[in-house]
């Protein structure tokens, strides 16, 4: 079954999964558990700091709720995210706006609790722009990022190697790339003659990511950096994506 980002349970998924305190992510002692969000540990460890905030523009390419792009906001006087996701968007928008949100986390079956989630009050959240897009499809006037993020949405393109192709236009010389991706392919997402290695006759996704890349980028670092989604009480998504982080020639 193709997931419906624009569904509520999915949406309270992800704003729990970006968000969400450890105790409500992973409640059990002998689950995996990494301190602080996947979106969030993927900016504190892969993106690096520039030397000047104030002028400095990243771009988060698939921000889904926003955690990711609030992290960069750190770091970066401008920080625009984008989703395919109008539903992800609007809860991004509320967290730009309020700080602060009640989602419920499901229990089991229909039995859920509330939650409070929130941005940490050290972050300019008026750094960050949040817009509703379509990677394959990005509007004019974007280009010249010092980083631009991509968190596992590779495998979520209709035709990856042409999303992979656009990316040199939105990094500026030098500029820093990270993506990252568990590459699990869906025919309900990419047909089968576009995933990645598939095109290059059978090779790994990233063999085929690289190829595509390293004319304009140098592979810097490349790291399997693990995640876990919580469903509900008793059931979790556990996924070891890969990070690459890359930088433009």
């Amino acid at each position: 079954m193709v997931q419906d980002y624009e569904s509520d349970d999915l949406l309270q998924q992800y704003l729990l999964f970006h968000y969400g305190k450890a105790k409500d992510r992973m409640p059990y002692g002998f689950g995996p558990e990494f301190g602080a969000p996947f979106p969030a540990r993927v900016v504190r460890e892969f993106v690096e700091a520039p030397p000047h905030a104030a002028a400095a523009r990243a771009l988060d390419l698939g921000c889904a709720v926003g955690r990711s792009s609030f992290e960069l906001a750190r770091h970066f006087g401008e920080v625009v995210g984008i989703d395919y996701s109008a539903a992800f968007i609007r809860a991004a928008h509320t967290m730009r706006e309020a700080g602060e949100m009640r989602i419920r986390v499901k229990e089991e079956g229909r039995r859920y609790r509330d939650v409070c989630v929130s941005v940490h009050s050290d972050i300019l959240r008026s750094r960050v722009h949040f817009e509703v897009g379509d990677a394959m499809a990005l509007r004019d006037g974007l280009s010249d990022f010092d980083v631009v993020l991509m968190l596992n949405v590779i495998d979520r393109l209709h035709t990856p190697l042409l999303g992979l192709e656009r990316l040199a236009g939105l990094v500026k010389p030098g500029g820093q790339l990270v993506l990252s991706s568990p590459y699990t392919w869906m025919a309900e997402f990419t047909p089968v003659e576009r995933w990645l290695g598939h095109e290059t006759g059978g090779g790994s996704s990233f063999d085929a990511l690289q190829s595509r890349l390293e004319a304009d980028f140098a592979l810097k670092r490349r790291v399997d950096f693990p995640m876990v989604i919580r469903e509900h009480s008793r059931k979790y998504q556990y996924c070891v994506p890969e990070v690459s982080v890359w930088r433009r020639r």
